[in-house]
């Protein structure tokens, strides 16, 4: 088993900063690839960021690349998401996740453990 805990989250304007972080504990953290995925209300879960196991290759989809980024610190067991250049559409609930890159860094991972979550509001 593996718990995450998000943490980071609040209220923010348009085109501030934020940085969540998530906390591992339970089985080897390196053994995972790491993901950020957010949900708005009304709207189905989306990819966000993830990370390959040592840190050494990320993938953002067109959404947030360039504003996103994500890392690691496998010392700390921790993962990072740093978001600048904030807009309105990105309010959600983000959710910090664990799993298998089971095709390339494009992919997806395929999430073993989820978060709890923590909310990010942007305001206009």
């Amino acid at each position: 088993q593996v718990q995450l805990v998000e943490s980071g989250g609040g209220l923010v304007q348009a085109g501030g900063s934020l940085r969540l972080s998530c906390a591992a504990s339970g089985r080897t953290f390196s053994w995972y690839a790491m993901g950020w995925f957010r949900q708005a209300p009304g709207k189905e879960r989306e990819f966000v960021a993830q990370i390959s196991r040592i840190g050494r290759s990320t993938y953002y989809p067109d959404s947030v690349k360039g504003r996103f980024t994500m890392s690691r610190d496998n010392a700390k067991n921790t993962v990072y998401l740093q978001m600048n250049s904030l807009k309105p559409e990105d309010t959600a609930v983000y959710y910090c996740a664990a799993g298998r890159l089971v095709v390339d860094i494009a992919t997806p991972l395929s999430v073993d453990y989820w978060g709890q979550g923590t909310q990010v509001t942007v305001s206009s």
